[in-house]
């Protein structure tokens, strides 16, 4: 069983395919997928699926997959939040903060 619930291009989402294909993966999960951001949090049932990749991958009975929603945690948001506002402030003051990234990065 092969689940990501971090980064999809954390795997190789082609091989994945392969693998359920041949049987080396009995299982996959996900809630994460490299090209999510055009597929989920809106309801495109009306649409034809133009995602291949994606569209191969329901095809498994031994997949499940589901919208990421681990930024909708109370904590996260207020992370998010006072790291925003850190950040605003920052700019302000005309200071780097720890957040910043530089041209060497």
């Amino acid at each position: 069983m092969l689940i990501n619930t971090s980064r999809g291009a954390l795997v190789n989402t082609k091989d994945v395919i392969q693998g359920l294909k041949t049987g080396q993966i009995g299982s996959l999960g996900l809630d994460v997928y490299e090209e999510e951001q055009n597929l989920f949090f809106e309801d495109h049932s009306e649409e034809i699926l133009q995602d291949d990749i994606i569209a191969r991958l329901l095809t498994f009975q031994n997949v499940l997959i589901t919208s990421h929603q681990a930024f909708l945690t109370d904590t996260a948001l207020q992370n998010i939040a006072r790291t925003t506002i850190y950040n605003l402030k920052c700019f302000e003051q005309g200071v780097i903060g720890v957040n910043e990234l530089n041209e060497m990065m």
